[in-house]
């Protein structure tokens, strides 16, 4: 499947066709509820999407999973690396690191705008520092570079029927619900790692407060005013989903059933932390996976007609897209035009060298 995929991008050069499969792997591995819903997109746009999850989880394994073991200033250094090696990437289109070549040809190749990468390498460097916010207004700030931003990364490659500045504030809002779900999911898990990503004063409001949260943890222990705190989080979760549910009749038709399909499956997510007693603190709720399966075939069906009503194979080898200078309509519906961005002009033979 990953050779279909990169044939079908038009991504030939053998190193950048090893980046792309490597940021696959990363998004097989650690975005398994990601990694599904981008399956149903069209063959062609699926590299981007790993791309650009491969980087947004580089740096969050410098940030997180180095941190058990590597001091800040270590942290701090990798990461700094990692933001010049990017910026040099999004200018110059080189690099060393097989990760930010394929994000930078990503970037490029959709003209992603290199201020959302500034923003997420932004929140990246507040982790490092920065251990609970006291208002939601402060965590939004947070999440405004590592969740909306990525929403907004992933925009060109899902394409719009409107121009795209229209679609952007639900892509930010559904990176943010994405985000706030798996806060709530991760809490115990965060704690772990030093952090509180539950907003102080929504804590406070219901008699909480990170020592308790701590407490909680420790002993293996529920208390009422967590529950209802946790509770509330999944109530202003849900707000925001509802704030960014009208952008998916926004998106290119075929691009729809990927998001509608995270949506559902992120969705459950809440669905089972309080089917679970919100015991986040100690163990981390999951969707049953029949339920994954009945959602990921109901978004198979609906990402296969969208095809056939655009036009577009539906057989196991379609191929074509939106990197190719001939396909610059690729998942346009019929009557519906999609602003999806067309490859930079005499840029095929990158591809191909």
């Amino acid at each position: 499947m990953t050779d279909r995929e990169l044939r079908a991008a038009g991504i030939t050069d053998a190193r950048l066709r090893a980046d792309y499969t490597r940021c696959r792997r990363l998004n097989a591995q650690h975005g398994k509820t990601y990694f599904l819903a981008t399956r149903l997109l069209p063959i062609e746009r699926r590299p981007a999407v790993h791309a650009l999850y491969g980087f947004a989880r580089w740096a969050d394994e410098i940030v997180d999973d180095l941190g058990a073991e590597a001091p800040p200033a270590e942290r701090a250094a990798a990461l700094t690396a990692l933001h010049a090696d990017l910026s040099t990437g999004l200018r110059h289109g080189r690099s060393d690191h097989a990760v930010v070549r394929a994000v930078a040809d990503t970037a490029r190749w959709y003209a992603i705008a290199p201020a959302h990468f500034e923003d997420f390498m932004a929140s990246m460097r507040s982790d490092l520092v920065v251990t609970d916010y006291p208002t939601y207004d402060d965590l939004y700030a947070y999440m405004r570079g590592s969740a909306a931003a990525i929403g907004l990364q992933m925009l060109p490659v899902l394409g719009t029927v409107v121009p795209r500045e229209q679609a952007e504030p639900y892509a930010a809002s559904l990176g943010v619900a994405f985000q706030l779900t798996n806060f709530l999911r991760d809490v115990g898990e965060d704690l772990d790692r030093g952090r509180v990503y539950l907003p102080a004063d929504l804590l406070a409001a219901h008699g909480a407060d990170r020592s308790l949260l701590e407490w909680c943890r420790a002993t293996g222990r529920t208390d009422r005013r967590v529950t209802e705190a946790l509770r509330e989080t999944e109530r202003l979760t849900r707000r925001v989903y509802a704030r960014a549910a009208p952008g998916i009749a926004l998106l290119d038709p075929v691009s729809r059933p990927c998001v509608r399909t995270a949506f559902v499956l992120y969705g459950g997510i809440l669905d089972a932390v309080a089917a679970d007693g919100y015991a986040v603190l100690h163990r981390r709720a999951a969707v049953p996976r029949r339920r994954r399966a009945a959602v990921a075939l109901r978004g198979l069906a609906a990402a296969l007609a969208a095809r056939a009503a655009a036009g577009l194979p539906v057989g196991a080898r379609a191929s074509g897209g939106v990197r190719h200078a001939d396909a610059r309509t690729a998942g346009r519906a019929p009557g519906v035009g999609t602003h999806a961005v067309s490859p930079p002009a005499g840029d095929t033979a990158r591809r191909t060298a």
